[in-house]
């Protein structure tokens, strides 16, 4: 999940982590760190100190930067970890600058929390669609509320589904990304289910299930050291997978575990695929399908 560009480049504070649809876009980090930082499972931001918007000379200087490195690279991702919460003067700032230094970036794209959402109005979210930031990863990991509790989330699952719908209201294409694992000891079919009905409330245009993987650092990981914490076996895996999808009924777009951390890889248009999809889940539990090796999975 790290950065295309090296630190070499623009100016960057640590590691860079963007989603795997931007890949191929301009990393441009406008935040250093996230602003919540309390998740069990999460280690990407515990180095990085306490969040903080960058001066806006060293932002400007990278737009510069990038207007020589990236000409004609059409999208551009706001790092860090929930750029979204920043303030809308910020904002009113930097997309339009973007819009001036890189008149070819079609789509701005950042991650962002319920919890960021809530702090943006509905014409501030339209704004932000009609001056170029086009989609927003919202971060759900469970729709299960003890779930959500126990890996200390920011927001419950009613605030999860009021953000997405005002992110999809504003014309904002929507991804969800998910966690497979994650669930108290004896929950994993529950945290499952719900998230397939939160899932379902929130119809995002793009589902992205991930599968934990323990990080050194982390809370998760003292819980597994001390076992209160249980880490599924691939077969838990692909039933909570297969629970979850099923549970999920949306009206399009591409519920996807094609994630390096997952042992199956998925890629399912909505509605029509989901059969098809739920067949191979069932022939890979009975080991009739090949699973991804251990050493070959990765954040």
């Amino acid at each position: 999940m790290s950065s295309l560009w090296t630190s070499e480049t623009l100016d960057y504070v640590g590691p860079i982590y963007r989603p795997p649809s931007e890949a191929r876009s301009i990393i441009l980090q406008a935040t250093v760190g996230c602003a919540h930082n309390r998740c069990t499972f999460c280690v990407s931001y515990k180095t990085k100190g306490r969040f903080r918007i960058k001066d806006r000379a060293v932002i400007e200087a990278d737009l510069d930067k990038a207007a020589r490195l990236y000409p004609g690279v059409r999208r551009l991702f706001v790092a860090d970890g929930d750029a979204l919460i920043m303030p809308m003067r910020e904002w009113w700032w930097l997309l339009p600058a973007i819009r001036k230094k890189l008149p070819w970036v079609e789509r701005v794209g950042a991650y962002t929390t319920a919890r960021a959402v809530r702090k943006k109005t509905d014409e501030d979210l339209r704004w932000l669609r009609e001056n170029g930031l086009g989609i927003l990863y919202l971060g759900l990991e469970s729709g299960d509320d003890e779930t959500l509790r126990y890996v200390r989330k920011d927001s419950d699952s009613a605030q999860m589904i009021e953000a997405a719908r005002r992110i999809r209201r504003a014309g904002i294409l929507l991804s969800v990304t998910v966690l497979l694992g994650i669930a108290p000891p004896g929950r994993s079919l529950e945290h499952a289910r719900e998230t397939g009905r939160v899932l379902t409330a929130m119809d995002p245009d793009y589902v992205g299930a991930l599968s934990v993987i323990v990080c050194e650092g982390t809370e998760l990981a003292e819980q597994v050291a001390r076992g209160e914490h249980h880490v599924p076996s691939p077969p838990e895996l692909l039933e909570e997978l297969r629970e979850m999808l099923a549970a999920t009924r949306m009206t399009q777009g591409l519920f996807m575990a094609n994630h390096a951390s997952n042992y199956l890889p998925l890629k399912v248009r909505m509605p029509g695929e989901k059969e098809e999809a739920l067949a191979l889940l069932d022939a890979a539990r009975s080991g009739l399908v090949p699973l991804r090796p251990e050493e070959h999975r990765a954040l």
